[in-house]
Protein backbone atom coordinates (compact mmCIF):
# COMPACT_ATOMS: atom_id res chain seq x y z
CA UNK A 1 0.00 0.00 0.00
CA UNK A 2 1.25 3.10 -0.98
CA UNK A 3 0.67 6.73 0.87
CA UNK A 4 -1.47 9.02 -0.82
CA UNK A 5 0.98 12.17 -1.96
CA UNK A 6 -0.64 12.97 -4.65
CA UNK A 7 -4.29 13.49 -2.86
CA UNK A 8 -2.52 15.01 0.38
CA UNK A 9 -1.06 17.71 -1.92
CA UNK A 10 -4.38 18.83 -3.78
CA UNK A 11 -6.22 18.43 0.52
CA UNK A 12 -3.36 21.04 1.45
CA UNK A 13 -4.56 23.07 -1.17
CA UNK A 14 -8.25 22.56 -0.35
CA UNK A 15 -7.57 23.26 3.08
CA UNK A 16 -6.36 26.89 2.41
CA UNK A 17 -9.62 27.38 0.16
CA UNK A 18 -11.33 26.30 3.07
CA UNK A 19 -9.32 28.84 5.34
CA UNK A 20 -10.59 31.47 2.78
CA UNK A 21 -13.89 30.53 2.88
CA UNK A 22 -14.25 30.17 6.57
CA UNK A 23 -12.51 33.88 6.87
CA UNK A 24 -15.03 35.23 4.67
CA UNK A 25 -17.95 34.12 6.62
CA UNK A 26 -16.11 35.10 9.81
CA UNK A 27 -15.16 39.01 7.86
CA UNK A 28 -19.34 39.18 6.61
CA UNK A 29 -20.05 38.22 10.19
CA UNK A 30 -18.15 40.75 11.79
CA UNK A 31 -19.46 43.66 9.22
CA UNK A 32 -22.87 43.12 9.67
CA UNK A 33 -23.00 42.22 13.42
CA UNK A 34 -24.31 38.40 13.12
CA UNK A 35 -23.17 36.13 15.26
CA UNK A 36 -25.48 33.44 14.70
CA UNK A 37 -27.16 32.57 10.81
CA UNK A 38 -27.14 35.72 8.04
CA UNK A 39 -29.80 38.05 9.60
CA UNK A 40 -31.62 37.85 6.33
CA UNK A 41 -28.38 39.40 4.64
CA UNK A 42 -28.10 37.56 1.42
CA UNK A 43 -24.54 37.77 1.05
CA UNK A 44 -23.31 35.93 4.04
CA UNK A 45 -25.89 33.67 3.38
CA UNK A 46 -24.16 32.66 -0.03
CA UNK A 47 -20.79 32.76 1.83
CA UNK A 48 -22.03 30.20 4.69
CA UNK A 49 -23.47 28.43 2.00
CA UNK A 50 -20.51 28.17 -0.20
CA UNK A 51 -18.32 27.36 3.39
CA UNK A 52 -20.74 24.75 3.88
CA UNK A 53 -21.03 23.34 0.16
CA UNK A 54 -17.14 22.91 0.51
CA UNK A 55 -17.60 21.07 4.21
CA UNK A 56 -19.96 18.55 2.77
CA UNK A 57 -18.49 17.36 -0.74
CA UNK A 58 -14.63 17.95 -0.13
CA UNK A 59 -13.92 15.31 2.90
CA UNK A 60 -15.62 12.25 1.12
CA UNK A 61 -14.56 12.69 -2.35
CA UNK A 62 -11.11 13.02 -1.10
CA UNK A 63 -11.20 10.43 1.10
CA UNK A 64 -12.39 7.85 -1.39
CA UNK A 65 -9.48 9.85 -4.13
CA UNK A 66 -7.16 8.98 -1.05
CA UNK A 67 -8.53 5.59 -0.69
CA UNK A 68 -8.02 5.00 -4.87
CA UNK A 69 -4.94 6.16 -4.58
CA UNK A 70 -3.52 3.78 -2.38
CA UNK A 71 -4.91 1.11 -3.63
CA UNK A 72 -2.91 1.68 -6.96
CA UNK A 73 -5.41 3.95 -8.89
CA UNK A 74 -2.61 5.35 -11.57
CA UNK A 75 -1.34 8.31 -10.90
CA UNK A 76 -2.75 10.36 -14.08
CA UNK A 77 -6.25 9.35 -12.71
CA UNK A 78 -5.68 10.59 -9.37
CA UNK A 79 -4.29 13.81 -10.64
CA UNK A 80 -7.68 14.23 -12.76
CA UNK A 81 -10.16 13.49 -9.70
CA UNK A 82 -8.26 16.18 -7.38
CA UNK A 83 -7.66 18.57 -9.99
CA UNK A 84 -11.57 18.46 -11.12
CA UNK A 85 -12.80 18.41 -7.45
CA UNK A 86 -10.49 21.38 -7.21
CA UNK A 87 -11.45 23.35 -10.02
CA UNK A 88 -15.12 22.43 -8.94
CA UNK A 89 -14.33 23.97 -5.34
CA UNK A 90 -12.82 26.67 -7.03
CA UNK A 91 -16.31 27.71 -9.37
CA UNK A 92 -18.60 27.07 -6.71
CA UNK A 93 -17.94 30.13 -4.41
CA UNK A 94 -17.86 32.63 -7.33
CA UNK A 95 -20.87 31.72 -8.79
CA UNK A 96 -22.80 31.50 -5.38
CA UNK A 97 -21.54 35.53 -5.58
CA UNK A 98 -23.05 35.75 -8.57
CA UNK A 99 -26.61 37.16 -9.80
CA UNK A 100 -28.77 34.15 -11.17
CA UNK A 101 -29.72 33.60 -14.17
CA UNK A 102 -25.59 35.51 -15.07
CA UNK A 103 -23.10 33.70 -16.65
CA UNK A 104 -21.08 33.67 -14.01
CA UNK A 105 -23.94 32.38 -11.87
CA UNK A 106 -24.10 28.85 -14.01
CA UNK A 107 -20.58 28.35 -14.84
CA UNK A 108 -19.59 28.81 -11.17
CA UNK A 109 -22.65 27.53 -8.95
CA UNK A 110 -24.07 24.68 -11.78
CA UNK A 111 -20.59 24.07 -13.13
CA UNK A 112 -18.85 23.47 -10.10
CA UNK A 113 -22.07 21.67 -8.19
CA UNK A 114 -22.25 19.29 -10.96
CA UNK A 115 -18.67 18.80 -11.39
CA UNK A 116 -18.19 18.21 -7.50
CA UNK A 117 -21.06 15.65 -7.61
CA UNK A 118 -19.08 13.59 -10.85
CA UNK A 119 -16.39 13.34 -9.31
CA UNK A 120 -17.82 12.36 -6.18
CA UNK A 121 -19.80 9.70 -8.04
CA UNK A 122 -17.10 8.34 -10.19
CA UNK A 123 -14.90 8.06 -7.15
CA UNK A 124 -17.73 5.67 -5.59
CA UNK A 125 -18.08 3.61 -8.89
CA UNK A 126 -14.38 3.40 -8.66
CA UNK A 127 -14.31 1.98 -5.68
CA UNK A 128 -17.13 -0.57 -6.27
CA UNK A 129 -15.71 -1.24 -9.33
CA UNK A 130 -12.02 -2.68 -7.80
CA UNK A 131 -14.00 -4.26 -4.95
CA UNK A 132 -16.51 -6.13 -6.97
CA UNK A 133 -13.22 -7.39 -9.18
CA UNK A 134 -11.35 -8.36 -6.10
CA UNK A 135 -8.18 -5.88 -6.77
Amino acid sequence: MQLPSITSGYLAVLALLCAALCLRVVRLRRKNQVGFGDDGNPELRNAIRAHAHFAEYVPITALMVAMLEMSGLPALRVHLLMAALLVARLLHPLGMSATPPTRRFFIGRVGGMVLSVLVMMASAVLILLRLWRGS
